[in-house]
């Protein structure tokens, strides 16, 4: 029997996220709830979704890992000719959320989206096994391809050109930080009364409010 999605429910049992709990920047309660659940959570807790928007007004939205946080903002990296760099170029803002389950807890941010510096991108590429530096070369990430075998060709023809030398970064290849202007925290509770504390910049400073669930 097929179950009825509209049935299909818990309810939320941790704690909650109050105000004496929640600095007066929202920086550090990130790396807070980062490390928990790097602690807790069994599957890849970098992961979050990235939102974009195209030159038409278009939504896209796509899984991406996490890969470095600083006091600017948050760090990913891609294919600069991607759909989603394309639409970065067009309209420089983005919005990510976190979803991590075992702490049911929830983080969305919204900002402006920069790229990194060539040698941040260089210093994270030469950390990647080889295998994905060399995908990074190998993929046409986003482009129409005949089949599996392109890529397949594509990264022995590599593997052979670079056999005796590591390979360099592409310069269609690197990373991007969303800047932040709007995080927001959410912390799951009974009945669907969930907590929701929104931190926004304004002229320079962190202002937080609660918003209703």
């Amino acid at each position: 029997m097929k179950p009825n999605i509209a049935d299909l429910r818990r309810d939320y049992t941790r704690d909650g996220l109050t105000e004496s709990q929640a600095p007066d920047e929202p920086m550090s309660l990130f790396a807070t709830w980062f490390q928990q659940a790097v602690d807790i959570e069994s599957t890849e807790p970098n992961a979050m979704m990235l939102a974009t928007v195209d030159g038409e007004g278009q939504p896209h939205l796509r899984t991406l890992l996490l890969k470095g946080v600083d006091p600017r903002g948050f760090i990913f990296f891609t294919n600069y000719q991607s759909d989603k760099g394309r639409q970065l170029a067009e309209q420089p803002r983005a919005a990510m959320t976190f979803w991590w389950h075992d702490l049911e807890r929830q983080v969305r941010i919204e900002g402006q989206v920069e790229r990194v510096s060539p040698d941040e991108s260089d210093a994270y590429y030469h950390s990647r096994p080889v295998g994905s530096r060399l995908g990074a070369w190998a993929s046409p990430q986003s482009q129409v391809i005949a089949g599996r075998e392109v890529l397949e060709e594509n990264l022995q023809s590599l593997q052979e050109r670079y056999a005796d030398n590591p390979p360099p970064r592409p310069e269609h290849w690197g990373g991007y930080r969303l800047v932040p202007e709007l995080i927001e925290f959410w912390q799951g509770r009974s009945s669907r009364l969930h907590d929701r504390l929104c931190y926004r910049l304004e002229n320079g400073l962190w202002s937080r409010i609660r918003l209703a669930p």
